[in-house]
């Protein structure tokens, strides 16, 4: 039996129009599962859609405000109701922003603590109701390495991805009892379309790969084996975790 196996399971992945959050839909959708594309930009929702169909998989889209809780509800009960269950849920979207920490605003930790925080909770919870009455579910949560470690220019990203590593372990010891699995990924840089900006200035790509041991940038594809691993039977007793995907940064 293929531990990895998820036929007919549904998928949430939130962001999941583009970047990382494109990759994992896919990955999710070529082992059996039916997928929920959450994004803003409704374009790109149909295009990621158009792909998972193309692999024989039923995909829809949602463009909801996850910062509108009420939204977020009626799309999570919305969700329930099409596909009968919710098996696994990948809390993807977030945002950042360059700032060093005496020029931050509080529109811009607002913004930041929002979506990566937030609304990673209250989708959780939203979720997490229609997981107990299933008796089973799976919540992947997307952190960071720099959730584990400091780094300059970037302190709400870091404070917000460090909030959600320990609210893993919290609802991991919340919702063990209703059969629901709680685990996080935290990739370091992985060189996406909506980084590639940033990551094509010589000084930050050369700063960025010094501190990595492996001496290069990660790549979406490469986020793909720990969340199939988090989302399958494969890791039916790990709960609470988080797995870094860093290339070796934490080794350090």
């Amino acid at each position: 039996m293929d531990q990895f196996d998820l036929s007919n399971k549904t998928a949430i992945v939130t962001g999941g129009n583009r970047g990382l959050g494109r990759t994992i839909a896919l990955a999710l959708a070529e082992r059996g599962a039916n997928v929920v594309v959450i994004g803003r930009d409704e374009a790109r929702n149909k295009q990621v859609v158009a792909e998972i169909e193309q692999l024989n998989r039923k995909a829809i889209s949602f463009s909801t405000d996850l910062n509108s809780i009420d939204s977020l509800n009626e799309m999570v009960e919305n969700i329930a109701s099409t596909f009968g269950t919710i098996d696994i849920l990948v809390n993807n979207a977030g945002t950042s922003q360059t700032n060093f920490a005496l020029g931050v605003t509080e529109a811009e930790w607002d913004k930041i603590m929002n979506l990566n925080v937030k609304s990673l909770f209250f989708c959780s919870q939203a979720v997490a109701k229609i997981m107990k009455n299933q008796g089973k579910g799976k919540i992947i949560n997307v952190s960071s390495v720099v959730g584990a470690v400091g780094d300059v220019g970037i302190s709400p990203y870091t404070a917000s991805k460090a909030a959600v590593i320990n609210l893993t372990r919290s609802l991991a010891l919340e919702w063990a009892r209703y059969g629901i699995q709680v685990n996080a990924i935290g990739p370091a840089y992985i060189e996406t379309e909506m980084n590639h900006e940033e990551l094509s200035n010589p000084k930050v790509r050369e700063k960025i790969i010094g501190k990595t041991p492996m001496k290069r940038l990660g790549n979406p594809e490469e986020i793909e084996g720990a969340v199939l691993l988090l989302a399958s039977d494969a890791s039916s007793f790990i709960t609470g975790q988080t797995i870094f995907v860093d290339g070796g940064w934490l080794a350090q």
